[in-house]
């Protein structure tokens, strides 16, 4: 046994007990100790497995590093007193063990170095309370220090040099504080904290190159992190999940490939006087109802990855105040139902694409914040998307703001100014309330609404705008008290006409992802969606063949679902079945039934077995074409993915490939889509949609786009009698009904209606229903008890003048 001589001594006992006493191993000396006794241990390996259970001290003779304590198996040093370990080196050679434990008790242990291939390096336990100063662990085997069962302690200055597992592991309870520690070269988290009533408190510590998780605080435990650093990790810097409450102030996380901070499970994490930067994921992201983000005098930039530096989503809450997030590619992405943003007196800037995303039912609440340089200031995406911007400033953005697919904002008091293209730009439904903006410089229209959106603009100013103040397409949006200076040179104030209000235009809500799409693999894996039972066949045919006119769409639409089946037949009976190419093209005026048709046809094939699901994602150029070199492949890919299974319906394909498009990115789209339809030819079929004179631009846009789409059919215009036909189902659903002479007054309204490029169809057949339910109630409203006939029938006076 290579080992010293043990001198035991009691420096503040009787005069009898001053004298030395020297033993040959460790456990004769302890035999031979009292409480008090001081162990000075010659230089020398000691191979034995020491329990000190008295409160004596154990020093080594000679100076630090001298005695080595390695045991060939078991705990190396196990502490159950509460005395003091100075500057010994720990060896354990047990992967089942700890190489040294404390046991309830509350000693001081400094300048050890734990050299091991243990479990865990140094162990805390059973409500121990050590004080722990300038220790070392290295343990490449297993955990660095675990503290457990109710234990604490203080650690000042110690160092996990390596670590199997997780550089310091906290559960079961346990409540230890860290200062100026530093945590690295960990194959687990560098910090792991776990379990209800676990806490942790740490304060100037450091956690970098880890193999994993920097910092994972979860169910239920708590953390307080002060002046800490986080980085080079290989996973996420800050994690919290299941119900984990994390406070971080004054610390920096910094170099993480993956998301820098991540909360889910209802976790709540703040935030204060902390920055975030280059990040290759989120910079800060949080998900699931009742999880939470508060953020104060932060700063997060310098994104290295494509993703937004925010993401809010699946019913979380994040709260950004008197913060900054610049360099990245977007900066605030909130979507799902439920979820919400509030930031306040904050700042974005140097955002290569959206500074804030609003999407899938979510809302913000902007107040005092400043928006610079980013390609879209404010987007509004679809459906139930919405919330306030108050007092907000957009300088320098490609678009101010945008509002789409049925997306319902309000804004007060904003100003855009310096727009390379529309200060705001609302198109395909979208609504919003303005109140009070002002657009300046915008070197396309200053408030562009087309599609007929129906926004409400109060008290708005455009000045400078190079196309100018206001576009609107009809019915267009309600205005009043809004003004313009018409143009750049014009310096008289023009008013803008007042449009009334009528009542809101009520259309089918579909799901919409926008660009979303643009962030790859944001949500976790999940298992695949149940598949919904199929209609019957027989079912959706008479679905189709109820609708008004479309009779020789119907005609190709049953010939190609009869090619499929007899094929399907030729096949089990051995033979060779005719291939017929399922994407289709669909051309004609907007409003005659694409979509639906497109939706029907995807669930025929799911009843024929064709199609897994049957499902329509319906996309258009702005769900798929990019803001920078790179993003509208993923968007494309993104979409396509979603579609697996069922149809994807491009509305208005043709835009994709404009006449002039120099450096558009749509190409791009059309050159992957082209590629996914040959890659995934049975997973997915496509149906492309628009003008009949613009589809033909579009299918020779690409060698490899007309040879995938074989088939055109077209969508011809209604005719007055099937217009009838549609006002007077509308009125059955509504529960009204035409009175004798209304129907051929109607047939004289749709056959005088011009028929120009912005003709609606049946979206024209709707709206003129529409606009005799709101006459009617003009109308009746001056009755004091109209009939119950009286509240059903539809007059002729009830129609609207024509344009």
């Amino acid at each position: 046994m290579a080992h010293g001589v043990v001198q035991v001594t009691n420096p503040s006992g009787s005069r009898w007990r001053r004298r030395t006493g020297e033993y040959d191993t460790l456990a004769d000396a302890l035999a031979a100790a009292s409480d008090g006794d001081v162990l000075s241990v010659s230089p020398g390996t000691y191979r034995e497995n020491v329990v000190v259970d008295r409160a004596v001290t154990l020093r080594c003779a000679e100076g630090p590093g001298t005695v080595r304590i390695a045991p060939a198996s078991g705990v190396a040093l196990t502490l159950r007193s509460s005395g003091a370990v100075h500057d010994l080196v720990v060896e354990g050679q047990d992967t089942s063990a700890a190489a040294l434990l404390v046991e309830a008790c509350a000693p001081e242990l400094s300048g050890l170095r734990l050299n091991t291939h243990s479990a865990v390096g140094l162990e805390v336990r059973d409500g121990a309370r050590p004080t722990v100063r300038r220790c070392t662990v290295d343990n490449p085997a297993g955990l660095g220090i675990s503290v457990l069962d109710g234990a604490g302690g203080l650690f000042e200055e110690c160092e996990v040099v390596a670590a199997g597992q997780s550089g310091v592991s906290v559960r079961g309870g346990a409540g230890p504080r860290l200062e100026r520690c530093r945590v690295h070269h960990s194959s687990g988290a560098g910090v792991s904290v776990t379990g209800e009533g676990t806490s942790l408190e740490a304060v100037g510590c450091e956690v970098f190159e880890v193999r994993g998780t920097g910092v994972q605080v979860s169910a239920r435990a708590t953390g307080s992190f002060t002046d800490c650093r986080v980085h080079r990790t290989t996973g996420d810097g800050v994690a919290l999940d299941t119900d984990a409450v994390l406070a971080l102030a004054d610390c920096e996380i910094h170099d993480i490939p993956e998301n820098a901070v991540d909360l889910r499970a209802r976790s709540v994490l703040t935030l204060t006087r902390s920055t975030v930067h280059r990040f290759g994921r989120n910079g800060l992201s949080v998900w699931d109802p009742g999880t939470r983000a508060d953020a104060d005098h932060c700063e997060i930039h310098d994104s290295t990855g494509d993703y937004p530096a925010v993401w809010v989503s699946d019913g979380a809450v994040a709260i950004l105040d008197a913060c900054r997030v610049h360099d990245v590619p977007d900066a605030l992405f909130v979507l799902d139902r439920g979820s919400r943003a509030d930031v306040v007196d904050s700042d974005f800037a140097q955002i290569r694409n959206t500074a804030v995303s609003v999407s899938d039912g979510a809302s913000v609440q902007l107040d005092d914040c400043r928006i610079r340089d980013a390609s879209t200031g404010a987007w509004f995406r679809d459906h139930g998307s919405g919330g306030t911007l108050a007092q907000v400033t957009i300088d320098g953005a490609q678009t101010g703001v945008i509002v789409t697919k049925g997306a319902d904002p309000t804004l007060e008091r904003c100003t855009v100014t310096d727009a390379a293209e529309a200060g705001v730009y609302v198109s395909a439904e979208g609504r919003g309330t303005f109140t009070g903006c002002r657009v300046t410089g915008s070197r396309g229209y200053g408030f562009h609404v087309i599609d007929g959106c129906r926004s409400t603009l109060t008290r708005c100013r455009t000045e400078r705008c190079a196309r100018g103040g206001y576009e609107f397409a009809e019915p267009g949006p309600v205005t009043e008290d809004c003004t313009s200076d018409r143009a750049a040179v014009e310096e008289v104030p023009v008013p803008v006409p007042a449009v009334p209000a009528g009542p809101p235009v009520t259309q089918p809500a579909t799901q919409s992802y926008g660009l979303l799409g643009g962030v790859p693999g944001q949500r976790p894996e999940a298992a695949p969606e149940p598949k919904a039972p199929a209609r019957a066949g027989d079912e959706v045919l008479g679905e189709l063949d109820a609708l008004v006119g479309l009779d020789g769409v119907k005609r190709e639409v049953r010939t190609l679902i009869d090619l499929i089946s007899v094929g399907r037949r030729r096949e089990k009976a051995g033979l060779k079945a005719a291939s017929p190419r399922r994407h289709l093209v669909f051309t004609g005026s907007p409003g005659t039934g694409k979509t639906t048709v497109a939706r029907l046809y995807g669930e025929i094939l799911a009843s024929l077995d064709v199609l897994e699901r049957g499902h329509l994602v319906e996309v258009a150029r702005v769900d798929l074409v990019g803001e920078h070199i790179g993003s509208t492949a993923i968007r494309t890919q993104e979409a396509f993915d979603r579609a697996r299974g069922g149809v994807l319906f491009i509305d208005e394909a043709y835009a994709l490939a404009p006449e002039d498009a120099g450096r558009d990115f749509g190409r791009e789209a059309i050159d992957t889509l082209v590629k996914l339809m040959e890659d995934h030819r049975e997973a997915v079929v496509v149906i492309v949609a628009g003008y009949t004179a613009e589809m033909e631009r579009f299918l020779a846009s690409n060698p490899g786009v007309a040879s995938r789409f074989s088939r055109t059919i077209t969508f011809g215009d209604y005719t007055s009698a099937e217009l009838l036909q549609i006002v007077r189902a509308q009125a059955a659903d509504h529960e009204y009904q035409l009175g004798e002479d209304t129907g051929e007054a109607l047939l004289k309204f749709f056959t005088a209606l011009p028929k120009g490029p912005a003709f609606g169809n049946g979206r024209t057949a709707r709206q003129t229903f529409e606009a005799m339910v709101e006459r009617h109630a003009v109308r009746l409203a001056h009755i004091d008890e109209p009939t119950h006939e009286e509240l059903q029938l539809l007059y002729p006076e009830d129609l609207p003048e024509l344009p």
